[in-house]
Order: structure tokens, then C-alpha cells, then sequence
């Protein structure tokens, strides 16, 4: 048994190592810059993100890390591995079972070294990662080997929390015009950004989110002052601003791209939704189930500028008449005790 555990663990130790020649240390973070689309990195992360090479294993800042948050990409930031799908896979590296949401990184066939592998970079700034193999747990059956040097790390506790303690809840609501109009005159909430959530294609159009194709979902991003209105306080207002029982659509707003969605910032934020849902569901507040969508915050874009205050800018248009406007003054008068005016 023994032999086979050692067996087992130098197997995956090299096929997730480079040659000898091409292998870099992790504690060379002072020597030498290099540039790396604009940005000065260290020599040795630029070794590994540009050139492909491998850092021993066991050495890696992110090897043995358990702190919840996102593992982001050293080369420009991009969002691409969750905590929560991390694990020990003895190899010495960093081991993920899945990504973050589909399409934030790309593979590439790799024969270097005289093996068949399947390298993967970051989709957005190219940068190499590591290596993906099939001999991860379940659900997905795969395991994306990392380099620690490859990423940086963004701990729930400040991501989402800026330095004056405010913090941001996004959500998809149908049209976020009408979102956008319900929520921005509640207390205690500084700011709501019309935007694209949850889909594949980077900085998307208004156009190509419409079309279906990008896997977006408008939504209303939130700053609010959470000693003056909770999370939940929000989530009541969410719930009751739209029909969370229609799937992919909002009465004539067809579409994934008017989906119900709760796009959560931290584990707070993704159990008080579970838990609300959960709630709504046992009351049996409405006759159809609830399809709503719980996720992670992911690939957000803010929308055009002609689409923010939309329905305070343009009174008039006929959808702001027949669709935003009697939900804003229905809203309104519900929820008049939580308005600034």
C-alpha cells in the first residue's frame, strides 16, 4: 500500500513538472523585473507565465492555502479559481476541480518535455497556468494543476468591502432598467450600476447580450452602507420587485438574458440568499417553484452610459410607460418606509 501511495505521488508529480532546466523557485520576488503586457513582474513569475515553466513542487505560496476568496491571475487580474473548489491533491501545486465560471480559461495541446498534456492559460491575457488532468474528485472529474506564481489571491473579507466599509450586492431582476429605478432611492444605498453578469465574452455590448449568445444577465449592481440597510432588507426588495418563478424571462422579456439571479460577492452573501430562498419556498409564497439562480459574482460589466438612470432620463418611452413605471410606483408605495423621500 505504501509503495503504491509513493508510486502514486511521484506520477503526479511529474506530470505536472517541466524539465529540470525549466523549472523556477518561488522565493525570488525581489530579483529582477520583467514586463508582462505593461505590467514590471518578477523575473520568476514571468518564467512561468510567459515561458511556460514550472515552479518546484511543495514550494508555491497557494500549495497548502485554505483562506476562502478568489485566485485571480498575476498577469492582469482576471478572476479565475474559487476557494471553494480547491482541494489537496498531494501534489505539491495548487489543485482546483473546476473553474470559476466556463470560458476563464482556455487549453492548449502541449507536447513539451516528451509528454501529451493539456496546458491552460488565462483567456484573457494569455498568460500559462498550468496543466489540466482527468484525475480529479467529484463532480467534474478533473484536476487544474497551478502554479502559485501564476496567481494572486483576493480574500472575501476585502474584495467586495471597500476601505469606507461599504459593499455591493448585484442582481438580476428582468430589465435592469427597472432594477436600476426601484432600488436607487432606498436608504442606505449610495449607488446602483446598470450591468452584465455571469456570462463568457469579456466587456460585452448591450447588443450582444440581447442576442442570447454571450450567457449574460442584466443586473443592478448595488453599493450600500450596510449599517443602514442589511442584505436581507435588500433581498426582500429583490424578490418582491420581479417574478422569481419565470424561467429565462419577465413577462415579455424573453430571454437568459433576463434570468432571476442572486450573483453573491462573498459566503455571507451566498447563504442569507440559499436561506431566503429556502424561506420563500416554505411559505409557499407563490404557486410555481422558485427558479431563481444562486452564483458567484463573475465576468461583471458595466453597461453603456445611455442605458444608466434610463427610466428617470426618458419618462416618456413606451416601455419606461407600460412596463418600468407601474412597477416602480407599485414598489414605492410597498416599500415607502424604506425610500429617502
Amino acid at each position: 500500500m505504501k509503495f503504491t501511495w509513493i508510486f502514486s505521488l511521484f506520477f503526479l508529480v511529474n506530470a505536472c513538472a517541466q524539465s529540470t532546466e525549466n523549472q523556477t523557485t518561488s522565493d525570488q520576488k525581489e530579483i529582477g523585473k520583467s514586463n508582462w503586457n505593461g505590467r514590471a513582474l518578477p523575473e520568476n513569475v514571468c518564467a512561468v507565465i510567459r515561458d511556460g515553466a514550472t515552479e518546484a513542487p511543495f514550494t508555491g505560496e497557494f500549495w497548502d492555502h485554505h483562506e476562502k476568496g478568489t485566485y485571480t491571475c498575476v498577469g492582469c487580474g482576471y478572476a479565475l479559481f474559487s476557494s471553494e473548489t480547491k482541494y489537496e491533491s498531494g501534489s505539491g501545486w495548487p489543485s482546483f476541480y473546476d473553474v470559476l465560471t466556463k470560458g476563464k480559461v482556455k487549453q492548449v495541446r502541449d507536447l513539451s518535455d516528451g509528454m501529451d498534456r493539456i496546458e491552460i492559460r488565462c483567456a484573457h491575457c494569455d498568460a500559462h497556468l498550468g496543466h489540466l488532468f482527468d484525475d480529479g474528485p467529484n463532480p467534474t472529474g478533473k484536476r487544474y494543476c497551478l502554479n502559485s506564481l501564476a496567481m494572486d489571491f483576493e480574500p472575501f473579507a476585502y474584495i467586495y468591502k471597500n476601505k469606507k466599509g461599504m459593499k455591493k450586492a448585484t442582481f438580476g431582476a428582468g430589465c435592469f432598467w427597472c432594477i436600476e429605478a426601484c432600488f436607487k432611492d432606498v436608504k442606505g444605498v449610495l449607488s446602483v450600476v446598470p450591468g452584465y453578469a455571469g456570462g463568457k465574452t469579456l466587456n460585452p455590448t448591450y447588443e450582444q447580450v440581447c442576442s442570447g449568445s454571450t450567457g449574460h444577465a442584466e443586473v443592478a449592481q448595488i453599493e450600500y452602507d450596510p449599517s443602514l440597510i442589511s442584505y436581507d432588507e435588500l433581498l426582500e426588495i429583490f424578490w418582491f420587485v420581479h417574478d422569481p418563478t419565470q424561467l429565462n424571462r419577465q413577462g415579455n422579456d424573453v430571454g437568459t438574458q433576463y434570468r432571476s439571479v442572486v450573483f453573491y460577492h462573498d459566503l455571507e452573501q451566498k447563504e442569507l440568499a440559499m436561506a431566503y430562498k429556502a424561506k420563500l419556498t416554505k411559505e409557499k409564497v407563490w404557486d410555481l417553484p422558485i427558479v431563481t439562480e444562486i452564483e458567484a459574482i463573475s465576468n461583471y460589466s458595466e453597461a453603456e452610459q445611455y442605458h444608466h438612470d434610463y427610466y428617470e432620463n426618458n419618462p416618456q418611452n413606451m416601455y419606461c410607460q407600460a412596463v418600468v413605471r407601474p412597477k416602480v410606483e407599485k414598489f414605492r408605495k410597498v416599500f415607502k418606509e424604506k425610500l429617502n423621500h
